[in-house]
């Protein structure tokens, strides 16, 4: 197995860079073995194609984002009084594709009876109905073609303040203006309330959108 360490370069003071590492020539079996040994505990995540292993640390900064972006689904399905499965950084692997990722956040929504209480075994269970992914630094792996071969329908990249909405379409994503899940969801509105998290707090923020979704909801009535 060949190591190949891609560690960011010495970052600009004022930009936040996260850490990869990345491994050639990683069989599938090995792939198992590092995670049995690493653990479930561990805040790294990875990503997997076929002989290619990246392990990433995410910065603060990603996973204060991703989290609010829970919250943010969290309060539309409330408003919306539907039930979703929050899994989080679940491993959403594929021995047949020899092909495994990790998102930051995954919900299971129009499919969360199907896999409610179950322990996901793919391909035998429905892929998560969205997958979230906050980008601060490049990707040495093509992230898009992995969820796309594993069938995520739907996928959310957070970057430079932009939440970049993905449909899956046939075997590739198409950038959207709406989302499959929450089609009346105002998706240019979401960064906004990312960046007042910054100077009212976290909570008020989350607060602040779901004044705005029961607003939106409301009118829609």
């Amino acid at each position: 197995m060949n190591a190949i360490s891609a560690i960011a370069p010495t970052p600009n003071p004022q930009i936040a860079v996260e850490r990869l590492v990345v491994l050639e020539g990683v069989s599938w079996q090995t792939f198992k073995a590092l995670l049995a040994d690493i653990g479930g505990s561990r805040v790294s995540r990875v990503a997997y194609d076929r002989g290619v292993l990246e392990i990433r640390m995410p910065l603060t900064e990603h996973e204060e984002s991703k989290r609010l972006i829970e919250s943010f689904i969290e309060v539309i399905v409330d408003e919306l009084e539907i039930e979703a499965r929050s899994l989080g950084a679940l491993l959403l692997k594929r021995e047949d594709l020899t092909r495994a990722i990790e998102p930051d956040s995954c919900f299971y929504i129009q499919n969360e009876s199907r896999v409610r209480g179950k322990k996901i075994q793919l391909p035998d269970d429905p892929p998560p109905d969205l997958a979230i992914e906050a980008d601060y630094t490049s990707s040495s792996l093509d992230k898009f073609n992995i969820y796309a071969s594993i069938g995520v329908p739907e996928l959310w990249r957070y970057r430079q303040q932009t939440l970049e909405v993905y449909q899956l379409v046939g075997e590739n994503y198409e950038r959207s203006q709406t989302s499959i899940a929450f089609p009346f969801l105002p998706i240019a509105e979401v960064p906004t309330f990312i960046e007042q998290s910054k100077t009212t707090g976290q909570r008020a923020a989350v607060r602040l959108f779901r004044q705005r979704i029961q607003g939106i909801l409301q009118n829609a009535s």
